[in-house]
């Protein structure tokens, strides 16, 4: 059996009761950095037998640690914060272990993206994961044309080393996208910075210390378009072209999905 657990994202008190009683009974935890598993696992009082489990030997380690899955061994997967899988190790394993007919268990628990994105202010009834941004200027050029005609909120990670170069170049491509810069979550020292993205980057002019995550606001210029859109599909049909002859005709006009705009046009 394989359970998948989530562990803290910073405050080592936000952990269920579920994932520490899985801990418990684990035969083995799976873990990225063994010295900071265990320090969790001291604050609880567990003594369990750690093995690592990081990016760089996540192959080999998976071919070691499926046959003994399937011989009915308990494992444990945890990543130094939040849950296993989620731009973390752990894809592969769960992987393996579902093709080879192991059971897998998720439990769930904190999570970077979601407090993070609640503590904004920006959250909508969707939202993107970004995963780390792009280092790249080419590329991060790229993703902020993307995100101008994006209506919903994006939630990303950075390094705080190149945190400011980052908010630089979202300022110069979308300078009035409100943008939220959540650092040292459920840490002690936890602070999020509100505001443009031309204001968050003068704060950020330098470096910061700590666990950074991104939020960046959705695009009203979006929202208009997708507005105008439907609009000119009901201006279409009221002049007799069926609805979805109308919708088709828009959507490849504004790059807008047909099915959307024969619906918002109704």
């Amino acid at each position: 059996m394989l359970s998948v657990c989530a562990t803290p994202i910073g405050n080592l008190d936000d952990v269920t009761l579920r994932v520490l009683e899985e801990l418990r009974r684990a035969d083995l935890v799976l873990c990225e950095d063994t010295r900071h598993t265990r320090g969790l696992l001291q604050r609880h009082g567990i003594d369990a037998r750690l093995l690592s489990y990081h990016e760089h030997n996540e192959a080999a380690r998976t071919a070691e640690l499926l046959p003994r899955l399937v011989a009915g061994e308990r494992v444990a997967l945890v990543s130094d914060a939040g849950l296993p899988g989620i731009n973390d190790p752990g894809a592969r394993l769960v992987a393996a272990a579902l093709d080879a007919g192991v059971s897998v268990t998720v439990l769930p628990g904190a999570s970077a993206v979601e407090t993070a994105l609640v503590a904004s202010g920006l959250v909508g009834e969707r939202y993107q994961f970004l995963g780390y941004l792009p280092r790249s200027e080419k590329a991060l050029a790229e993703l902020w044309a993307e995100l101008a005609v994006w209506p919903h909120p994006a939630v990303a990670f950075e390094s705080p080393k190149r945190l400011p170069k980052s908010l630089r170049s979202l300022a110069e491509a979308l300078p009035e996208r409100r943008v939220a810069v959540c650092r040292e979550l459920t840490k002690r020292f936890e602070e999020v910075a509100r505001g443009s993205a031309e204001e968050v980057s003068a704060r950020f002019a330098e470096p910061p210390k700590g666990e950074i995550t991104l939020v960046i606001g959705g695009g009203e210029t979006a929202v208009a378009v997708n507005v105008g859109a439907a609009v000119a599909v009901s201006e279409l049909v009221d002049a007799g072209l069926p609805r979805r002859q109308a919708a088709d005709l828009v959507a490849r006009l504004t790059g807008q999905p047909r099915n959307r705009l024969y619906r918002d046009s109704l």
